[in-house]
């Protein structure tokens, strides 16, 4: 097997369907997928790689169902969210070159990589009144993330029509004014969904829409612009993304536009109307839960009560500004209090529940079940190593919950995506992690030059 990876010796947690967990097992990769899985000791071919993972737990790559491009550059700007949001906004629309994008997609993922995040779906802008879809942007974007090894799902789409939108664009190494449309937009995101689908590697790209609020539904180019997007993915079978759902904003978008299927996936979801569950039930929409989020300060996010529903709910960063990070064990232990204290009832949300949201959950969510989310013979290899010999890991008990209550994403020691290693013993592999932080502080400097800020 000259080609093949071998696991010795690791504590397997699976997440498969019978959440099966080993007590001492292997795992073999061959060609970017997982070859076979078992209890004790491997009997066939020696692998032509082996690493012994005694002391550690072997469980798939986390997965991040709702974060922003750009918001790795923005991280700590500003007094408080209100300032964060107007700078960031300026710094996405009015400074921002093909090289700030490829300089924060590097960053952001190693910064992934380092927490054991394998799979994350992100937005390609600030938010729903910021997007960019500048081509040159998107493609430096995805040369990074192309080259970094990570998986990830990137949502592009339209503004939100009646707004004017000039940006300051740097793409062609000047400045000049440039006005968008939401129809251009909608032009170009299409052409990127083609291209990447043409790609078939570890990128998607997808399409994204603003969410609409009750004033905004009656409007001839919210219709058109909505329906259209909607027709392209329901097209090309891929993820319509909307970000900030709330109080009724759900059953109102479907009612007056008929946006919602399983292939929507719907984020942070907070202060839900009867009706709007209603519809997250009956037409299979995917919810991203995000309990670091500013906007769950704002509302709560009913995640419970939507999974013993049979909604799938998954859990997302928001990304990593203002003031957050990539860490999904973060989420996973922000979440059982976040639930926890509603209710006055520690045992909402249990342990298993919370991995399994950021694991296969997340993968259902993506409607990617059947490649990642659980260690399977036959799905991709994407997985972590944890060090579980630390003391806030320490006694030795059920390794479920010591991930996800104790564990963080500096326990991470080896990733693996597509049956690549890229860190191992909390070294990136193939990628300089000091060029890549130099990198990222030029492109902040320059941006934040051009917007006046510096």
């Amino acid at each position: 097997m000259p080609n093949a990876l071998l696991i010795e010796n690791a504590a397997i947690v699976t997440m498969d369907a019978a959440r099966r967990i080993l007590g001492r097992g292997y795992i073999l990769i061959e060609d970017g997928r997982i070859a076979a899985i078992g209890d004790g000791s491997f009997a066939g071919e020696t692998a032509a790689e082996r690493i012994d993972a005694a002391g550690m737990v072997a469980m798939p790559g986390l997965v991040d169902t709702h974060a922003h491009a750009g918001h790795t550059l923005t991280k700590g700007l500003g007094r408080d969210s209100e300032d964060w949001m107007s700078i960031a906004g300026r710094i996405y629309a009015q400074a921002t070159d093909a090289e700030f994008w490829g300089a924060e997609a590097a960053l952001s993922a190693a910064e992934r990589i380092k927490c054991g995040t394998t799979t994350a779906a992100l937005l390609f802008g600030g938010g729903p009144d910021i997007m960019r879809t500048d081509v040159e942007a998107v493609e430096a974007h995805l040369a990074a993330i192309a080259a970094s090894g990570v998986r990830e799902v990137l949502a592009v789409g339209p503004n939100r029509p009646g707004l004017q939108h000039v940006y300051r664009n740097y793409m062609q190494g000047s400045y000049t004014k440039v006005e968008i449309s939401p129809e251009a937009q909608l032009d170009v995101a299409a052409d990127l969904v083609d291209a990447a689908a043409r790609r078939a590697d570890r990128i998607q790209v997808v399409f994204s829409l603003p969410v609409f609020d009750a004033r905004e539904l009656d409007s001839d180019a919210v219709y058109n612009i909505s329906r259209r997007t909607r027709d392209l993915a329901r097209e090309r079978g891929v993820l319509l993304v909307q970000d900030g759902h709330r109080d009724g904003s759900i059953a109102a978008n479907d009612a007056k536009l008929g946006l919602f299927d399983g292939r929507s996936l719907l984020a942070h979801c907070i202060d839900l109307t009867d009706e709007d569950r209603a519809v997250l039930k009956r037409t299979g929409a995917k919810v991203a839960h995000n309990p670091s989020a500013l906007m769950s300060l704002y509302g709560r996010c009913p995640a419970p009560e939507l999974m013993q529903e049979g909604v799938t709910v998954s859990l997302g960063t928001d990304a990593a500004a203002p003031d957050r990070s990539f860490d999904m064990f973060r989420n996973m232990f922000q979440a059982h209090r976040y639930h926890g204290r509603h209710f006055a009832d520690d045992a909402v949300l249990p342990p298993g529940q919370l991995l399994a949201m950021a694991t296969i959950e997340g993968a259902r969510a993506l409607n990617m079940e059947d490649e990642i989310g659980s260690l399977e013979a036959g799905k991709r290899a994407d997985l972590l190593l944890i060090d579980m010999r630390q003391p806030h890991l320490w006694p030795p008990v059920d390794p479920v919950q010591r991930l996800a209550r104790f564990a963080n994403g500096a326990d991470v020691d080896t990733t693996i995506i597509d049956g690549r290693i890229l860190m191992r013993g909390r070294r990136l592999v193939g990628q300089d992690e000091g060029a890549i932080l130099e990198r990222a502080e030029r492109a902040f400097h320059q941006a934040m030059n051009r917007a006046g800020l510096a």
